[in-house]
């Protein structure tokens, strides 16, 4: 293996984790109030959707996995 997917793996291991213990956070701009965050949410899912196959791989991401998060609603978390 390659030293990128190495790191891609530990990154993506400390994410699983973080998603067992329920404590999974995306992270936004700080100062943003409740509107704000809301907007956020909604601009970074919308463009979640419009990635290219090549892209998503590129981050690490399937193209279920975006679909999923790129339809949540934007007040869900």
């Amino acid at each position: 293996m390659s030293g990128i997917s190495d790191v891609r793996l530990t990154l993506y291991a400390g994410e699983l984790v973080r998603e067992q213990d329920g404590s999974s956070r995306i992270s936004a701009p700080e100062g943003l109030g409740m509107w704000g965050l809301f907007q956020h949410r909604l601009a970074s899912r919308r463009a979640l959707l419009k990635l290219t196959d090549e892209q998503l791989k590129d981050i690490g991401l399937s193209s279920e996995q975006a679909r999923r998060e790129g339809l949540k609603p934007f007040w869900r978390e």
